[in-house]
């Protein structure tokens, strides 16, 4: 399983993801699981990958030689010249490795299926953030919908609804995507670290800052056992409830 987010802010576009894979309790390793293509000074793209592990490597593959192939190669995600042109782009590559999977006879089409988080900018354009499903539709992320998650979604879905603010800078977005990833490793031994983040600044046309947290990180540590007290203190705070009356005290 896998655990990732793409997030909009006024100020730029945060990605994290996990790396562990999970094929059985026996068989745990771990991939890249983030991706980024970039020319500097014209276009910054980045991918995050859920699902079937086969899938989303020839997807990743595919993309990548196509913008070094010849001249009669299919279409690159360094030419197109919108987000939204690199959106169909990566959706059609998508759906195409899956329906190949399932011309090769396989019989469960979902066993291949796989989500992506599309996220960057182009020059000439705003920053734009999407989510491709697998049968090769996307949507793209607004005011109302600001940031998107793929694969063990729910245990970390919590604290980014409620805390979320798009005025928030980049250490303040890191901190609250470490405790909605910290959640989800205590709930969910398929979500692993090494985590992957990506901050990229609006305007900035360059790859990003790219930095991984492993799980005995000092500051990864202080921020789980930190949300963990935080937490107990909190719950402690809250009115009591009455056995005799059924209320509160």
């Amino acid at each position: 399983m896998t655990y990732a987010v793409g997030m909009r802010l006024n100020r730029g576009l945060v990605f994290m993801s996990d790396t562990r894979t999970n094929a059985g309790v026996d068989n745990i390793s771990t991939f890249n699981k983030m991706f980024n293509w970039s020319v500097e000074g014209e276009r910054s793209i980045t991918l995050l990958t859920a699902g079937n592990l086969a899938t989303t490597q020839a997807t990743v593959s595919l993309l990548e030689e196509r913008t070094k192939a010849p001249e009669d190669r299919a279409p690159s995600i360094l030419e197109a010249p919108t987000m939204f042109q690199v959106a169909q782009l990566v959706a059609d590559t998508l759906s195409d490795v899956i329906a190949k999977h399932g011309r090769l006879g396989q019989q469960a089409d979902s066993a291949f299926h796989a989500t992506l988080i599309l996220g960057g900018q182009i020059k000439g354009g705003p920053s734009r953030l999407f989510l491709i499903y697998p049968e090769g539709n996307f949507i793209e992320a607004g005011d109302d919908t600001p940031f998107f998650q793929i694969g063990e979604t729910k245990y970390g879905r919590p604290i980014l609804v409620r805390a979320y603010d798009p005025e928030m800078s980049f250490p303040e977005t890191v901190r609250l995507l470490l405790v909605s990833f910290d959640s989800t490793i205590k709930a969910n031994l398929s979500v692993g670290a090494p985590l992957d983040l990506l901050l990229y600044d609006e305007g900035s046309l360059e790859a990003g800052q790219r930095t991984s947290f492993e799980a005995d990180d000092p500051y990864f540590r202080t921020i789980s056992e930190g949300w963990g007290d935080a937490l107990k203190s909190a719950l402690s705070r809250l009115p009591k409830y009455s056995m005799e009356s059924g209320t509160s005290d």
